[in-house]
């Protein structure tokens, strides 16, 4: 069933896409603010469950595309979305009847609100990610048969490329991306348009949902004096990222990061509070694995997250320092994203990571909030 979308919904959303943006997928403060402020000047967004979408309906997702270092000095002026959105649309020569998200992690779960509310397009509670990840190409879409040529980038100074690599996903990234890099190392798309029908097909579904509620669950067990870990173990129990494992406790000891032909790219270490374990986290943009004392706990695509061991607030990539007090957790990920297909696509492979994909509840064993 459809609902509104308003500026109360905001900052539960936004921590709860920060820790689906498994450390990337930039920062969704920067998006809060800039859906609140359209939110106030224009109304707020309509949000489709993807049942409701008609079978040929035009769905055009939305996101911003870039290094997530980039956006803490390069803020986005708020009107490029939409601009990526109708040059795809002059490409198509069909208007969109809705746009979404490509991944429900980080800003790119507000890009697509930001759009709805310039714009009165709904925005469909599904995603291609059912997290984040770098790279254009590693979308359900693109696995299960959706072309996400033509697609179309702006910068915030105006300017639109049109990009059409046929069916190729991973040459339209490598396009896409060098634009990216000459537009600043940030840009706006539009991407895989797709009937509703490919919608029901290929996306995961109510992903903005579930940000919501992780990042409610967070809040309410905060003021109920509860564990947050633990409460959002218990909530994730009956959605389709129904295991959450703790993975490591302890300091941040150590943060190699570097920005590098557009993707954050990095290495992290912490050491547990007794002194005697050792996490280690490698990221581009987003964390793809964490091994605790060499072993592997966590792999893409299965979520690695870490929160604030204080308040359990999700801690992006880019926000990593030296001496933070950290928990890192493991999310499992829909079977959707665990196929042959998806893994061959967005698993550790894809990555160059020399670790076979096992599920988070395999590595850490049964029991939930294993520590």
């Amino acid at each position: 069933m459809s609902w509104l979308l308003t500026e109360d919904h905001l900052t539960d959303l936004a921590r709860g896409a920060a820790v689906l943006g498994t450390g990337g997928g930039g920062d969704p403060y920067v998006g809060r603010l800039l859906v609140r402020q359209a939110i106030r000047e224009f109304g707020p967004v309509t949000v489709l469950d993807p049942s409701e979408v008609d079978d040929d309906a035009l769905v055009v997702p939305t996101a911003q595309m870039g290094a997530p270092t980039v956006v803490f000095e390069k803020l986005p002026r708020g009107t490029e979305p939409v601009a990526a959105l109708r040059a795809l649309e002059d490409r198509l020569g069909r208007a969109a009847a809705a746009t979404m998200p490509i991944e429900c992690g980080g800003i790119n779960s507000m890009i697509p609100l930001l759009v709805g509310a310039r714009t009165g397009l709904p925005v469909v509670d599904a995603d291609g990610m059912g997290r984040a990840f770098p790279e254009l190409q590693m979308e359900t879409f693109g696995v299960y048969g959706v072309p996400g040529s033509p697609m179309a980038v702006a910068g915030e100074r105006g300017e639109t490329a049109v990009i059409d690599a046929g069916a190729d996903n991973r040459r339209m990234e490598w396009l896409a991306r060098g634009v990216t890099i000459r537009l600043g190392g940030v840009a706006h798309i539009a991407e895989y348009p797709m009937s509703g029908a490919d919608v029901r097909r290929t996306a995961i579904p109510r992903t903005l949902t579930l940000a919501l509620t992780v990042g409610r669950a967070i809040r309410e067990a905060r003021e109920g004096n509860l564990d947050p870990v633990a409460h959002l173990a218990e909530v994730l129990t009956d959605t389709l990222y129904g295991h959450l494992r703790v993975l490591f406790r302890g300091k941040v000891s150590d943060v190699e990061r570097r920005t590098e032909a557009g993707f954050a790219r990095g290495r992290a270490a912490a050491v547990s509070f007794d002194g005697e374990h050792k996490l280690e986290l490698v990221f581009q943009n987003e964390n793809l694995v964490a091994l605790v004392d060499g072993e592997v706990r966590c792999v893409v695509p299965d979520l690695v997250c870490l929160l604030d061991s204080e308040r359990a607030e999700p801690i992006t990539t880019e926000g990593l320092r030296y001496g933070q007090r950290v928990t890192a957790i493991g999310i499992s990920t829909p079977d959707l994203m665990r196929t042959p297909e998806a893994l061959a696509v967005f698993g550790p492979g894809a990555f160059g990571l020399p670790y076979p994909f096992q599920p988070v509840e395999t590595l850490t064993g049964d029991a939930k909030g294993q520590e």
